[in-house]
């Protein structure tokens, strides 16, 4: 028996028995679900993967396989074949690509093997040798490898995953850096899931409009030329596919056969998942889809997986981008778990009582913010976006990280803000927070490393000292802290989560989502016993705001009232982070900060990208010839 087929003989079904013990921990103790949406659906998957109801934080290995590919001849990259060597370096010497700075941001091990490289790779510090050939041969005019270098490829991918197993590693982040490898992958997709070559095919490495003309006729050459079987993964990945999404193939099936949890990243690790598929319907178990990507054939990949994804970030690249930031949220859920079962008394917050009276805001009050409303500072947007522009990357690829960051810039006035902002967590009740939600509240802040404060009204007072109660609370943190989360909780200690989010919906929007009513008007709308929050959340917003602070939105009722505070004061809306769902697919609906919390490590990990980056010209990497990044990009 080979070594590929003992793999596939060991791996299992995950143990739902785990699954389901945990699934009863993150209830109330009457059954009743506690608002964490898709994380426990995370949680619970990661569990019966790892076969214990009571999970730990995860050791996490991020494994980029770097090769060449013959079809990169027929012009389809907006970089050149040389690319793969220089970014293997870059991974290595200068310690400046997305994959450094996300590993940072993840905690995750970064290990980098060369499948294929086509060229010498022996002067490289650190790299994992196992180069099969120097790179596959041109897809589009034959087969890419042979069947045994197919099966020699996904065999080094189970290798490395036994051999992080047993250094104790129990989840997989793996990546991919290899010029055209987007044409393969757009070629295994079409391949399984029944897609034309013009819906398989996008732009890769963001090439122009007659560049993607030749890639999908390339796509279009290479299926019509090969013929591969989706019925057999190893023909597939042997005609058109690459070494390294071979070998992470082999890391999928490695890591399911020892019980290891892998988050996949974008199209080229879909593309592999989708041979590990083929090759054992088993494999998809293990998987967890980090976001949706931006090349259009990604959701049908995972459609066929039967996964969805948790991020919508508008990420086009490769390296364990989108896996390293997803792979936060499962640590957010462990922490939350971990905070559940519990038996310590939660951590008390700051307490910000609203006084028995205070001064009335008047429209004179409200005028002066909306008319002395800073506008960020263009320059150092401007500056930001071309670092960006610039770090060893293809141009826009990394989606909302680049705006975070560019928007980040402009309100503070530092084209290149630094890691660990200060952060704090401003959390508006009307009562007590009940134990569960204190619990849940302290340890999302703890994950993001925010200090929290509980801003407690005083029910029967008039909305206009709610509102400068809010506005005082928040320009008080503001002042000191560029980042401000804001948070509402249920009113009630016996309210479903999500009961208040439920009733400002239903007051305040449309049945398609839109505003229901013109911002001078919707405060009277809310229902009564919400107003006073309403009217405090919306101060802290414009305030917070006002002193250049960046605020950060939690669930579905802090969005609702900053769509209608950003229609009544339109100059707020480049200082508002709207998280979910914008950004996270994770249909929370618990309060008190969460949601929000998980925004502040979206801050962190445009930091590290901002931060830990190097430019193509400190990192020794060619720069764009084709597209948007042509001329704009210097090396």
């Amino acid at each position: 028996m080979t070594l590929l087929e003992e793999t596939i003989a060991h791996i299992q079904p995950p143990d739902e028995t785990a699954s389901a013990a945990v699934a009863r921990q993150l209830e109330t103790a009457t059954g009743e679900d506690i608002g964490l949406g898709a994380l426990k659906t995370l949680l619970m998957k990661y569990a019966a993967i790892t076969q214990t109801a009571a999970p730990s934080h995860p050791k996490k290995c991020t494994i980029i396989c770097c090769a060449d590919h013959g079809v990169a001849a027929m012009k389809v990259s907006a970089y050149p074949p040389s690319t793969t060597v220089q970014m293997t370096a870059n991974y290595l010497i200068s310690r400046g690509a997305v994959a450094n700075a996300l590993s940072n941001f993840a905690d995750s091990e970064l290990v980098v093997a060369d499948l294929g490289i086509a060229a010498p790779t022996d002067h490289l510090p650190g790299l994992l040798s196992r180069k099969i050939a120097f790179g596959t041969k041109n897809c589009a005019v034959g087969s890419a490898m042979t069947r045994e270098q197919a099966i020699r490829a996904v065999e080094t991918g189970i290798e490395l995953a036994a051999s992080a197993a047993a250094e104790g590693f129990c989840c997989f982040l793996p990546g991919e850096m290899g010029i055209a490898n987007t044409t393969s992958s757009a070629c295994v997709a079409a391949t399984f899931c029944g897609l034309a070559p013009e819906l398989a095919t996008g732009r890769g490495t963001n090439i122009s409009d007659d560049r993607l003309k030749v890639k999908i006729e390339v796509v279009r050459q290479s299926l019509r030329m090969n013929q591969p079987d989706p019925r057999d993964g190893l023909d597939v990945l042997r005609k058109v596919g690459g070494f390294e999404i071979g070998c992470i193939t082999g890391i999928i099936l490695g890591a399911a056969a020892r019980h290891a949890f892998v988050v996949i990243d974008g199209f080229n690790t879909a593309a592999a998942a989708l041979i590990a598929q083929a090759l054992t319907p088993l494999a998809p178990y293990y998987l967890m889809a980090s976001h949706q990507a931006a090349e259009p054939a990604h959701l049908a990949m995972l459609d066929k997986l039967g996964l969805t994804p948790y991020m919508d970030m508008k990420f086009r690249l490769g390296e364990a981008t989108g896996s390293s930031i997803a792979v936060n949220l499962l640590d957010a859920a462990v922490l939350a778990r971990d905070h559940l079962q519990s038996e310590a008394a939660p951590p008390p917050f700051h307490t910000e009582a609203m006084p028995p009276k205070t001064a009335p805001v008047t429209d004179k009050t409200f005028d002066f913010y909306l008319q002395t409303f800073p506008e960020p500072s263009r320059t150092a947007m401007e500056a930001c976006q071309l670092r960006i522009d610039n770090l060893a990357k293809p141009i826009y690829s990394l989606g909302y990280l680049e705006q975070i960051a560019v928007e980040l810039a402009g309100i503070l006035d530092d084209d290149r803000p630094p890691l660990d902002l200060q952060r704090a967590l401003l959390c508006f009740s009307s009562g007590d927070l009940s134990p569960i939600q204190q619990r849940l509240t302290a340890a999302f802040a703890q994950h993001a490393g925010a200090d929290v404060t509980v801003a407690r009204l005083r029910p029967g007072r008039p909305l206009t000292e709610a509102f400068d109660f809010g506005r005082a609370a928040a320009e008080e943190l503001s002042f000191s802290l560029p980042l401000l989360a804001v948070a509402l909780t249920e009113s009630r200690f016996d309210a479903p989560a999500g009961t208040k989010a439920k009733a400002l919906r239903e007051a305040l929007l449309h049945g398609d989502g839109t505003l229901r009513y013109a911002p001078e008007d919707f405060l009277a709308r809310v229902p009564a016993e919400y107003q006073a929050e309403t009217a405090a959340l919306l101060g802290a917003i414009i305030a917070g705001a006002h002193n250049h602070s960046l605020i950060v939105l939690d669930g579905e009722a802090t969005e609702i009232i900053a769509r209608y505070a950003e229609t009544l004061c339109p100059a707020v809306r480049p200082y508002i982070l709207h998280v979910q769902p914008k950004l996270l697919r994770l249909d929370m609906t618990v309060g008190g900060g969460c949601v929000a919390c998980l925004g502040l490590k979206l801050i962190d990990a445009a930091l590290h990208m901002l931060n830990d980056m190097k430019t193509f010209s400190e990192a020794r990497v060619s720069v764009a010839d084709d597209g948007p990044g042509a001329g704009r990009q210097i090396e």
